[in-house]
């Protein structure tokens, strides 16, 4: 019985260890999870998570490290339940270090590099629908804030001049 005891991991250990996987996977999800299409995205936790998205790179890399301190710590004496918690915890640590350096609103926010459009006329839209305008000379565009806000960018030509429309 007292060797079983002094076999098992430290329970300030597995709290250490996961404190530093849930730490590193929130300073990479946080701000994926605020700005995300289709939501409302209040100004002040729009600044919180441009301001996370920053030293996210930083403060993830750190928990990853901090993660293996206590996962090499727990190994030897982890049962196999355990080392599945360990492992998994390491592989979560280690992708949300990974994703903090990649730019995954491209992925979120898809450009359109040729939008496709309609006739005032036949438009579905409703009235009370805003859009973005833009006119040169006789040729006019309108791009629905609704699909802007997903897009945030549309590569167009208006009037034979190349624009780029942003939200």
């Amino acid at each position: 019985m007292q060797q079983s005891f002094h076999r098992r991991v430290p329970v300030v250990v597995w709290i250490a260890f996961a404190a530093s996987v849930i730490s590193g996977f929130a300073f990479f999800f946080l701000p994926a999870f605020i700005i995300r299409p289709f939501r409302y995205q209040a100004p002040t936790a729009l600044s919180w998570a441009v301001q996370i998205r920053q030293v996210a790179p930083f403060w993830t890399l750190a928990a990853l490290l901090i993660t293996v301190f206590f996962a090499f710590l727990a190994w030897s004496r982890a049962r196999r339940w355990g080392k599945g918690f360990l492992v998994l915890g390491l592989v979560l640590a280690t992708a949300s270090a990974v994703m903090a350096r990649l730019n995954y609103f491209e992925w979120m926010f898809h450009h359109l590099s040729v939008p496709g459009f309609e006739a005032a006329n036949s438009s579905k839209l409703d009235a009370k629908e805003m859009v973005m305008a833009v006119r040169i000379g006789n040729d006019a565009r309108a791009y629905p804030i609704r699909e802007m806000a997903y897009h945030h960018v549309v590569n167009d030509v208006v009037g034979g001049v190349p624009i780029a429309v942003t939200y």
